[in-house]
């Protein structure tokens, strides 16, 4: 089963590349893995897109409850992308 990426994940990945984030696009990988992997000033951040209303889904939810990898986020914009990662960045 192919996954379709919600609509607003183009718009957000080019936004990342624009301020010069790394951008892998994970939505196909699927068995709940998060949609991007950003790279920004030696930091990685995991983020599942989400449209406005989108929830996760179990596998997405398991996924959550099992990482222990490091940041994980949902977003549902490219504005709460870039806020979650200046928060976490080294001062």
């Amino acid at each position: 089963m192919r996954h379709r990426a919600d609509d607003n994940q183009k718009k957000i990945v080019s936004g990342l590349r624009n301020i010069g984030a790394t951008v892998v696009v994970l939505s196909q990988v699927g068995a709940g893995c998060p949609d991007i992997m950003v790279g920004f000033r030696g930091e990685t951040f995991l983020f599942e897109i989400k449209g406005e209303k989108g929830k996760l889904s179990e596998s997405q939810e398991n996924w959550r409850l099992l990482w222990r990898g490091g940041h994980a986020a949902v977003a549902r914009s490219l504005g709460e992308v870039i806020e979650e990662i200046t928060k976490r960045l080294p001062k």
